[in-house]
């Protein structure tokens, strides 16, 4: 029987490994070309404005959303540290190599972003699957969602993208067909994964950092 470290060692590697896919996943869509999920815009609107590379936006977005989620005593774990130190970077190391050029032709960057969503779910099975808590962003819904208990989570998430989204469109981020098809597929993606990857999400038990540390620590 492996010991609790070793345990937690292929745990994170395993969150690394599902937010690597995220990442080709948000590479497609990128590619696509026809706009992109509201936090991507925002990061991609951002880095426009700025001259800095959409995965360095991205991160120290992602650095400063997970500051809020400390300040608002939201429960954080490895995975929610790699999700704000990784995506960005991972989608950068992607670009340089260029594996995909930006498609020009409508339906088959309708295509591409529906395979990155799909791409993205898998990236989402693995991370969450790992337990080591949510991404940032999921962490910002979910403290806020707590603070306004009479309110379906969904309302607030809905209205957090919304802001997000109104925000890169203002900055003239790459909003489109496929920002509609990312807002209303993406869940539904995900949803399709779980099942094929017989999956419930609900049923992890996430790990806080000082929880995961401990096991990492263990002998």
């Amino acid at each position: 029987m492996q010991n609790k470290s070793l345990q937690m060692i292929k745990a994170i590697l395993k969150s690394a490994f599902g937010l690597f896919l995220y990442s080709c996943g948000v590479y497609l869509t990128v590619q696509a070309n026809i706009g992109i999920a509201p936090w991507e815009c925002l990061s991609m609107a951002i880095s426009g404005k700025v001259g800095l590379s959409f995965g360095f936006v991205h991160t120290v977005s992602g650095i400063i959303i997970l500051g809020i989620d400390l300040l608002l005593k939201e429960k954080i774990g490895f995975g929610t540290i790699l999700d704000a130190l990784l995506v960005g970077n991972y989608v950068d190391w992607i670009s340089y190599f260029h594996p995909i050029p930006i498609s020009r032709n409508l339906c088959l960057s309708i295509i591409l972003v529906i395979v990155g969503l799909f791409v993205m779910g898998f990236g989402q099975y693995f991370y969450m699957s790992a337990g080591q808590s949510c991404g940032p962003r999921d962490s910002l819904t979910i403290a806020l969602g707590k603070r306004f208990p009479n309110h379906p989570v969904g309302l607030v998430q809905s209205v957090i993208v919304g802001v997000v989204l109104l925000i890169g469109w203002v900055l003239d981020g790459p909003i489109g067909i496929g920002t509609v098809i990312s807002v209303f597929v993406a869940g539904t993606a995900l949803q399709i994964v779980c099942r094929i990857m017989h999956f419930e999400p609900r049923n992890v038990k996430h790990l806080n950092l000082l929880e995961a540390t401990k096991l990492l620590l263990s002998h």
